[in-house]
This record gives structure tokens, C-alpha cells and sequence, in this order.
């Protein structure tokens, strides 16, 4: 449990889950922080997942054990009356509760929900027996790795960072066995008679997008439920922790208080400046893993000599690459082009590209479009160079920097024309 706010909200997660393993992802830590300001959180693992005792898979526990398990998290603290917060496969087990336990639910929350898994004859939005089987072969083939990133979070799919944490959370969250055993059961769920049972008070939350529960499933819940709440969010990522956060969470909290907070503003102007070695894999094939792995070593510790030099934060490494932040253009500039010179000694030839643009700081993370711009600059760089947008141009005059103009580019993902200059010390 988090949070000393007046009223009890339970988590219910879908799929598989691990509370310990979820507060090592920065973006999921801030959505339970954000809930615990205005809640008593309590967070569980269900039955065979995470934290909780395994079980064998001829004998997971079906929805209605599952429901039981709600309350005896309930029971344990002692919570006489909760809300509950279900996501994806969790909305069914928080909708058999309420219709079991109606006197000790207060209301109950939706997200990326379905009533029914499987496709049906009178129920299109659910995954067809190709699909299924599909993704059950995936699981087989793929465990280990960021199994279901793709079309849960699309978003993150190219952040290296995220899919690491990502796998590393659903190993931590079921066994290889476990999570088939579960992906079967849970193609087995079908809640459609009690729907009509639910008398508390409900909101339905649902992604327009998204890619793994069909936005007209959220749609068939919230109309078979009385009086229920539908509100539809834009973007297409399955987990509420990723995409537009403040969305969910602002629904949610207003929902349940009435009022919708403002959240703390950690967005700031930063210049990002990545970096990579030009011709790494050819150079590593014809060193060897041995002595490629002593060069790389040696490139890192002139990289971070030289950011701390000049004031930059390494964010993170990517192989033969560094992604760092730094609060002033100039300097980052003049950084790039001193580590240009300095691993040339060591042999290595870099690229770079920087862009200035505001980003969101989230502990040791960071996010914003001004890193995916970054990053498409440093792609366009040539051998040597450091290429930077022409925010950044306009930032720095008087610095005594120069600028070769290198034309107008469209950026992969981002829109409108950017004029990229390379950068040079006059």
C-alpha cells in the first residue's frame, strides 16, 4: 500500500504483474505515485504471478478464485470499501466483484477492459482463434524478450531502455509455462450476462487506438453497464502508464474526487545531443570481440570525460553511442566537437546531431519529441561532423560557433521541414 488519501484504491492488473518488479520502471512508478496522492493504493499480485505463490499450471486459478483473491487482499488490511481499478484482463475480475460485493465496492474503474476475449458471432471486438494462436506461439517462440511490445505499447517500441525493462517484468511476472497456462484461460473469459448486474457507480476508459483490446469493446461495456461512463482517449498503447498519462490519470482522479489536480510540471529547455561511432560493426569484425570490447571501453571513458567537462548528463549509452542532456546549446556544441578531436586520437571517427527543444524529466529518465528529433539529426551527421537544427543555430549567436548550412531534410516521425546546419568553432 501507498498513499494516505481518504478512500481504498485496488489495482487489479491484467495479464501477469510483478509490484516489486514495477517500481523499476520509471514510467510505471509515476502513475502509482500519481493514484496514491489522492488514494489509499493497494497493489497485489494475482494468483501464480509475481510475488504470490506459484501454482501449477494444470491448476491456475479460474476468474472466480481470482475475484475471491480481491478480497482477501481487502480483508487483510483490513479495507471494508474499495474501488477498484481494472486494466485489460483485470476489468472482468473487478466486474465479477462488484456484482458479487456490491456493498463493499464504491466504484469501479475500466481500462483498455473487454467483457468477452474471443471473437463471437455477436461479438466482434475480440481476437480471433488466428490471433490467438499466434500470439500463444510468439510466447514460445519469444519469452525472455519483449514479448507483446509492439502492439501494447507502440510507443516505446524503439526505446531500448523500455523494452529491457519490459522483459524483464514479464519474466519476473510468470514462468514460461504459467504465462501459456494464463493466455488460455484468459481466452476463456466471457462476462456478458453480468453486465447488466453492476449497480455502482462506473467509468470505462479506453485508448481510440489501441492495438491489442478493440476501442468498441470498451464501448459494449460501458452500454451494458447502468448509468456507466465512457470516456475515449486518444493514442493507441494498451498500458496506462505509457502515452498520455495525465489523461488517464486526470479521468481517473476526477472520477473519483470530483477535481482534477494539475500535475507538477517537470518539463524543461534542454539541448540532446547523441552520438555513435561511424563503421562500428565493420571495425568490430575486423578487431575481434576481445579487442573491440577494450576499444569501446576506452571511447566510453573519454566520452564521459569529456561530458563531464562541459557540464552535459549522460541519459544513457546505446552499443557504440551516447544519448546525453545538457542545459545549455552552446556548450553542448562545443562538447561534441571536442570529443570529434579527442577519440579521433583513439582511432574512432563519431558522428553527432543536437537539437534544443523542451523534454519532460522523470527522474533518471526523459522524454519528449526533442529526443526523437536529436536522434534523426545524428543519423543525417557525416563522418566527423556534428549537425545541428537551426533552433539550435538561432540559440548560440555570439558564441563565437560557426555554421555550414546542410540543407532542408524531413525527419522520420516528425513533422514539417528542418533546416540542419554543421557546426564548427570559428
Amino acid at each position: 500500500m501507498i498513499g494516505d488519501g481518504p478512500r481504498d484504491l485496488v489495482w487489479v492488473p491484467g495479464w501477469i504483474s510483478n509490484v516489486e518488479a514495477a517500481w523499476g520502471e520509471p514510467t510505471m512508478a509515476r502513475f502509482f505515485e500519481r493514484l496514491a496522492s489522492f488514494s489509499r493504493l493497494i497493489l497485489f499480485d494475482k494468483r501464480g504471478t509475481g510475488l504470490s505463490d506459484s501454482v501449477p499450471d494444470a491448476e491456475l486459478p479460474s476468474l472466480e478464485t481470482r475475484t475471491d483473491d480481491v478480497r482477501s487482499v481487502c480483508d487483510a488490511i483490513g479495507s471494508e470499501q474499495v474501488t477498484l481499478l481494472g486494466v485489460s484482463e483485470g476489468a472482468p475480475m473487478c466486474l465479477l466483484f462488484a456484482a458479487t460485493y456490491p456493498a463493499r465496492t464504491t466504484a469501479v474503474i475500466l481500462f483498455g477492459g473487454y467483457a468477452r476475449r474471443l471473437q463471437a458471432p455477436d461479438y466482434p471486438w475480440g481476437t480471433t482463434m488466428e490471433q490467438q494462436q499466434a500470439f500463444l506461439e510468439e510466447i514460445e517462440r519469444d519469452w525472455g524478450g519483449p514479448v507483446g511490445l509492439d502492439s501494447r505499447a507502440p510507443s516505446k517500441l524503439r526505446d531500448a531502455r523500455f523494452r529491457e525493462n519490459w522483459a524483464r517484468y514479464l519474466r519476473q511476472g510468470a514462468s514460461p509455462g504459467a504465462v501459456l497456462a494464463l493466455t488460455r484461460m484468459n481466452a476463456e473469459i466471457d462476462v456478458r450476462p453480468i453486465l447488466s448486474t453492476i449497480r455502482v457507480p462506473t467509468l470505462v476508459l479506453h485508448r481510440s487506438g489501441d492495438r491489442v483490446i478493440p476501442v468498441g469493446a470498451g464501448r459494449y461495456l460501458a452500454e451494458g453497464i447502468s448509468n456507466a461512463s465512457f470516456v475515449e482517449l486518444t493514442g493507441d498503447d494498451h498500458l496506462p502508464w505509457i502515452g498520455d498519462t495525465d489523461a488517464v490519470l486526470g479521468e481517473i482522479e476526477e472520477f473519483l474526487t470530483g477535481v482534477r489536480s494539475r500535475p507538477e510540471s517537470n518539463r524543461v529547455l534542454a539541448t540532446v545531443l547523441f552520438t555513435d561511432i561511424v563503421g562500428s560493426t565493420q571495425r568490430a569484425a575486423e578487431l575481434g570481440d576481445a579487442a573491440w570490447t577494450d576499444v569501446l571501453t576506452a571511447h566510453h571513458a573519454r566520452v564521459r570525460d569529456e561530458l563531464a567537462r562541459f557540464g552535459g548528463r549522460e541519459m544513457r549509452t546505446t552499443g557504440d553511442g551516447f544519448f546525453a542532456l545538457f542545459d545549455g546549446p552552446a556548450r553542448a556544441i562545443r562538447c561534441a566537437l571536442a570529443l570529434v578531436d579527442a577519440l579521433r586520437l583513439l582511432g574512432l571517427e563519431i558522428r553527432a546531431g543536437l537539437h534544443t527543444g523542451e523534454v519532460e524529466l522523470a527522474g533518471d529518465d526523459v522524454e519528449g519529441v526533442a529526443i526523437h528529433i536529436g536522434a534523426r539529426i545524428a543519423g543525417l551527421a557525416g563522418t566527423g561532423e556534428v549537425l545541428v537544427s537551426r533552433t539550435i543555430k538561432d540559440l548560440v549567436v555570439g558564441s563565437g560557433l560557426t555554421f555550414r548550412d546542410r540543407g532542408v531534410y524531413m525527419l522520420k516521425g516528425v513533422p514539417d521541414q528542418w533546416q540542419l546546419f554543421a557546426a564548427a568553432i570559428n
